[in-house]
């Protein structure tokens, strides 16, 4: 069995993004020289996250409006009296996931129409990582 591991890096300009990274994961895929396993994406930062679905616009701002519904930005979080200002960061990556597993056969992601991998970014602007590890023969 092969075990590739990747650490990919990023560092926003914006406190809130969401990035698609799917090509990345691809690219970490076939360096692995896996043709049929699994491949794990996972975000090792408390305020990020990793998630599959479409790549497109509306959506990507439907997820940001429904977020700020759920735990909006200016709300007297308790986390707040401890010094921190990103409460609503947490509770975000907890709604949309800290990582994601991916079936790999012949090489390649089998992701189903539209699907893409995406990173979300919930309190930018400083370096966060994310963890590729692929298993299989």
């Amino acid at each position: 069995m092969t075990v590739y591991s990747k650490k990919l890096e990023f560092n926003t300009q914006e406190r809130i993004a969401f990035i698609k990274i799917t090509d990345l994961v691809r690219k970490a895929v076939r360096e692995s020289g896996v043709q049929d396993g699994i491949v794990l994406v996972n975000s090792m930062h408390i305020t990020s996250s990793i998630f599959i679905n479409d790549d497109e616009s509306g959506l990507i701002q439907d997820f940001k409006d429904w977020l700020e519904k759920l735990a909006p930005k200016n709300f007297d979080y308790q986390h707040h009296h401890t010094g921190e200002k990103n409460g609503f960061s947490h509770l975000w990556r907890t709604i949309m996931g800290r990582e994601v597993v991916v079936s790999v056969q012949n090489f390649e992601l089998e992701l189903g129409p539209w699907e893409e991998i995406f990173y979300g970014e919930f309190d930018g602007q400083s370096d966060k990582k994310i963890l590729v590890k692929v298993l299989g023969e």
